[in-house]
């Protein structure tokens, strides 16, 4: 059988991650392989995220771009999946015609049908469902990146309805994955020689909330992966404060293997917009949950999202926000101008902030976080850290690159053969976005957890 070139470009956040690797794992079933070569492939697919106008714009644009070497190469196939397709359904035919595939976020299992069936009408295919399908819970073949770093869904869509948010529309509500599938995917992971997962999901601290009766909350989902032999970091996102449990919090104090790092979203500073928001907390109370998890776990790296802008925005309130990073003192934030998304409520409100407002509020708090996160990095010069090698810098494929427990990425000279293991590094500089260092000890044992 002639083997098929497959191009996968991916979107937004972790979960199109994953969802691409799972679809790439279906479809190598069909003989297809990967190629980062859009222009050699015989079927491209744009797995599209809809959580922000900008990334819209990005796959617009490489559709256009899609559309000229289509005219060069008829044969190649052009397929939309994702966060787009869920909310837009038709109208990405009828914008782009030349398109022969669309499908949503909840039909990841039927990718190799959806193909097949392109291939045999010779006529465009749209196929969009509205709740998950078994086959998408369970255990799909993962064409995974990475030998050393893993991504392992544990819930499908939110049940939470913030206002400018359009996850609840394109990923639908939400789904726990059975625990056993969960724990069975990271046994396998394990035994192929994987280190490190990240359990994904848009809330993953109200894992299990859905099922009845109750199998186990987050919290024992922690425990259990903790458990399970050759795994030796365990990473999670995204977090709602709303569901962060004291159970939680002992739970990452208690998990050795559980790395200090989170990613815990506040969004706003200010507790009326926060209402607007529909978040359901205050701002005291974001902060005195982040006062107990650094009373459990003192070395926690902590990131947020931070949204500038939102309607009736006023400047007092903007200046709660940057109050906020003043006093977490954030590790790392991933900052947002505010922008309208189909189908949320916040379009409807009146006093929609100015673009040149939203930018200087955008570009002050930058500036401050900037130099937050410097003085953070700073501190770890001169220190030694257990990193996780992950493979060849980016910048400088001579060198290697890993991760310390906190998440912070640090660059070293080292052998390739060291991909995959836990080293000791010594920090020697720390930049904005990065460490540099140098390599200490060559073997650090994974912990053994008995059950």
């Amino acid at each position: 059988m002639t083997t098929k070139k497959l191009a996968i470009v991916t979107y937004g956040c972790q979960m199109n991650k994953y969802d691409s690797e799972r679809i790439a794992g279906l479809l190598q079933q069909a003989d297809y392989t990967l190629t980062d070569d859009l222009a050699q492939a015989h079927l491209v697919l744009l797995n599209t995220c809809s959580v922000r106008e900008k990334a819209e714009q990005k796959f617009y644009s490489e559709l256009g771009h899609l559309k000229r070497l289509k005219r060069q190469r008829p044969d190649m196939l052009i397929g939309v999946c994702g966060c787009i397709p869920q909310r837009a359904r038709g109208e990405i035919l009828e914008r782009a015609p030349y398109v022969d595939l669309v499908f949503g976020t909840l039909n990841v299992s039927r990718v190799l049908e959806l193909v097949r069936q392109v291939e045999e009408q010779q006529q465009p295919v749209l196929e969009i469902t509205d709740r998950v399908l078994d086959d998408d819970l369970g255990a799909l073949p993962v064409a995974r990146d990475s030998r050393v770093t893993a991504f392992v869904s544990v819930m499908h869509g939110c049940n939470k309805r913030c206002s400018f948010c359009v996850v609840p529309n394109t990923r639908g509500p939400q789904v726990s994955r059975p625990a056993q599938v969960v724990l069975d995917e990271i046994r396998g992971l394990a035994q192929a020689g994987y280190k490190e997962v990240t359990l994904v999901g848009q809330n993953v601290n109200a894992y299990g909330v859905d099922v009845r009766p109750r199998e186990m909350d987050f919290a024992d989902l922690l425990e259990a992966v903790n458990a399970i032999d050759g795994i030796a970091r365990v990473r999670f996102v995204t977090s709602h404060p709303l569901d962060f449990t004291p159970h939680l919090i002992e739970a990452l104090a208690r998990c050795e293997k559980v790395c200090e790092s989170l990613h815990l979203p506040f969004q706003a500073g200010a507790d009326r917009i926060l209402k607007l928001m529909r978040r359901g907390y205050t701002a005291a109370g974001y902060r005195d949950l982040i006062a107990r998890i650094r009373d459990a776990v003192p070395d926690i790296a902590l990131s947020t999202d931070v949204i500038v802008g939102f309607p009736t925005e006023t400047e007092e309130e903007f200046l709660e926000t940057r109050r906020m990073l003043e006093i977490v003192r954030f590790d790392s934030i991933f900052l947002f101008n505010y922008s309208e998304r189909p189908g949320t409520v916040a379009p409807d409100l009146p006093d929609q902030i100015p673009h040149e407002v939203k930018q200087r509020r955008f570009d002050g708090l930058l500036n401050m976080q900037k130099r937050i996160a410097l003085a953070a990095n700073l501190a770890y010069e001169g220190q030694t850290y257990e990193i996780l090698v992950e493979g060849p810098s980016k910048k400088d494929p001579t060198r290697l690159t890993g991760r310390t427990r906190t998440n912070k990425i640090i660059n070293f000279p080292g052998d390739p053969a060291l991909i995959g293991e836990l080293v000791a590094v010594r920090v020697t500089r720390a930049g904005l976005y990065a460490l540099e260092g140098e390599l200490l000890s060559t073997h650090i044992p994974i912990p053994l957890v008995s059950v």
